[in-house]
């Protein structure tokens, strides 16, 4: 049986659906850790037997008093990771770990984009913090034939959080993209959240952005799939979500068999 090593923590979420998410996935013997014991966990080695990696994990971040500071993550924790994909292994990341690890370069390179809680120069451009949007109903497109996307439908409904940030769209695969306008009306901004200003998109002229929500991209001599959905139990219980996660899940730990992967 398949080793499934999941992160968590950092971020609210209703454990119980998640877990019962986490168990109708066959196959797999799954451990579950939640920072931050995960980081030190993953930094002694709870990483090197398993066969993949899921992140729904926030980590690196300290929210206090309308601000937020970041930090790095441990040099174990970086080497177990990279070490990962260096053995030819593979991840999914869902919805929040696109924000994680903000003062680590490399884990936006690796997952294909970033989530900003505040301004940043990002690839050399200034970038505003991004835009976040709950409980929005619309149209999941399939915009590739991949093992991610089999059996999935070319479009399917889903109402989950939705978010306007940057997407690396030249470094990826594009998979599955919205049918939602990606536009700063739409959302509400991530600093004025953290400042106390939930819902607020007054004097936040962010600039119209990616649709995608679903993407892959090799990471080393492994592979990584994000999926953007996952906010909470809605989506959890999606049975089209449930199948691209298995899908994902499946494509990251493929045989080596020669054959080229998209």
């Amino acid at each position: 049986m398949r080793r499934l090593l999941v992160l968590s923590g950092g971020h609210p979420y209703e454990a119980a659906p998640f877990a019962a998410l986490l168990a109708r996935l066959s196959g797999w013997q799954v451990e579950h850790l939640v920072h931050p014991d995960a980081e030190t966990a993953v930094a002694d080695g709870a990483a090197a037997q398993a066969d993949a990696l899921l992140f729904y994990d926030m980590p690196g971040f300290t929210f206090a008093d309308g601000t937020v500071t970041s930090r790095p993550p441990s040099p174990g924790f970086v080497a177990a990771i990279k070490a990962h994909f260096a053995r030819g292994k593979g991840a999914v990341a869902l919805h929040h770990a696109l924000a994680g690890w903000a003062d680590w370069p490399e884990w936006a390179q690796m997952l294909g984009g970033k989530f900003l809680y505040r301004p940043e120069r990002l690839d050399g451009r200034d970038c505003l913090d991004s835009g976040y949007r709950h409980d929005v109903d619309y149209q999941a497109v399939v915009v590739a034939d991949h093992p991610v996307t089999q059996g999935l439908p070319q479009h399917f409904a889903l109402c989950d959080e939705l978010y306007l940030a940057e997407i690396f769209e030249d470094q990826v695969t594009p998979l599955i993209r919205a049918s939602h306008e990606f536009a700063a009306h739409n959302f509400y901004s991530a600093a004025h959240a953290v400042a106390g200003r939930v819902f607020d998109n007054s004097a936040w002229p962010h600039p119209a952005g990616s649709n995608l929500v679903g993407w892959t991209r090799p990471v080393a001599s492994g592979h990584l799939v994000y999926l953007q959905f996952g906010d909470g139990p809605a989506a959890y219980a999606n049975p089209h979500v449930r199948r691209v996660l298995a899908n994902a899940l499946d494509y990251v730990t493929q045989d080596k068999t020669g054959e080229t992967r998209a």
